[in-house]
Formats: structure tokens, C-alpha cells, sequence
């Protein structure tokens, strides 16, 4: 990892731990954090290109480790971040789906980097998903199928128990809304 994307990593850490204090609901200050953070970054971005996902990536790590740092629940930690995902997509014009699905792989990764539930984190990212889509009017069923694919992508990636973990958590009916997951989940878009 690069000096400067360790930097973002600690600066979104420590921006979480500060919103914390401050706002003392983690799902609040999750939002606040990865919008204000992601909305300089991907302004002007529309897809979600390799840079953009790492970003996305070291934001999400940033706030896991700081919501675990403190104590926080990290599904609520990830329902705020998919939120707050929303909100700089919608913002920046950057391509939302894709960002989502970045997101809840990144929230699944970053989850277990820390020794967090993963299966509860991915659920959190999957309400994340659906709140941001519902409070900036794009299709729901969407995005908690965006978000719900990118957790089991990337809890595949994991290997062992966690695919199947994953895989649970986000099917079925998720704050109202049936969650469908989109496959091939080892197709990351390449032609190879």
C-alpha cells in the first residue's frame, strides 16, 4: 500500500473516531465521514475505474477500523457507509451500482480484517444500500442487489466458511425489499 493511500486510511479512521465523539451514533457519523470524503475524490469521476474502487476500498477500511477501534457496531458502521456511498455518488455523478457494489465488497474485507461478523456487516451494507437508493430515488431492488453481489464477491475472495455466511445474510427480504444476487460472482468484468 502507498504512503498516500495509507494516509487516507488514517485520515478517514480518525475523521470516524472525531464524528463519533462528536455525533456519538456511528450509522451518523459513517454517513458524514465517507460522503465528505468521497465527494472531493470521485468529483468529476464516472466510472468506477481501478483509482476510484481504491479509494472507495481505503475510505471503508478507514471507518471499519475506526468504528472497531471505538467499540462501534460495525453493521451499523456499514449501513452508514453504503449510505454515505449513496450520497457522493449522487453528488459527484459518479456511477452508483458500481460504487455499491465496490462498497459492500469493501465493507465485507475490511470487516474481516478486524475479526468483525462478517454476514452482519454485509446485511448492514445491504440496508445502506437500500436507505441511500431510497432517499435519492433509484430503484431500491437494485442496489440492494448491487450491494448484495459485491459482499458475496468479495466473501469469495475470502475463501472458507465466509462465502456461504455471506451468502446468507444477504438473501431473502432485507428492509422490505427482495434481495436477488446477480451471477457470476467470479466474473469481475475482465474478457481474459
Amino acid at each position: 500500500m502507498t504512503e498516500e493511500r495509507r494516509g487516507l486510511l488514517e485520515d478517514v479512521r480518525d475523521g470516524l473516531v472525531t464524528a463519533v465523539k462528536g455525533v456519538g451514533d456511528v450509522t451518523s457519523a459513517a454517513i458524514e465521514t465517507v460522503s465528505g470524503t468521497l465527494v472531493t475524490a470521485l468529483r468529476g469521476v464516472g466510472a468506477v475505474t481501478q483509482e476510484a474502487t481504491n479509494v472507495i476500498f481505503d475510505t471503508v477500511r478507514g471507518v471499519i477500523r475506526g468504528a472497531s477501534d471505538t467499540g462501534q457496531d460495525l453493521t451499523k458502521a456499514a449501513k452508514g457507509i453504503v449510505v454515505g456511498v449513496v450520497k457522493a455518488t449522487s453528488e459527484t455523478g459518479t456511477e452508483t451500482m458500481a460504487a455499491i457494489s465496490a462498497t459492500a465488497g469493501a465493507v465485507v474485507k475490511g470487516t474481516a480484517e478486524v475479526g468483525g461478523d462478517v454476514g452482519s456487516a454485509a446485511k448492514g451494507a445491504v440496508e445502506g444500500a437500500i436507505q441511500g437508493a431510497r432517499d435519492v430515488g433509484l430503484s431500491v431492488e437494485e442496489a440492494a442487489s448491487a450491494a448484495a453481489t459485491g459482499a458475496v464477491k468479495a466473501a469469495g475472495d475470502l475463501g472458507g466458511e465466509v462465502g456461504g455466511r455471506v451468502r446468507d445474510a444477504v438473501t431473502g427480504t432485507i428492509s422490505g425489499v427482495k434481495v436477488v444476487l446477480k451471477e457470476p460472482f467470479k466474473d469481475n468484468g475482465d474478457k481474459s
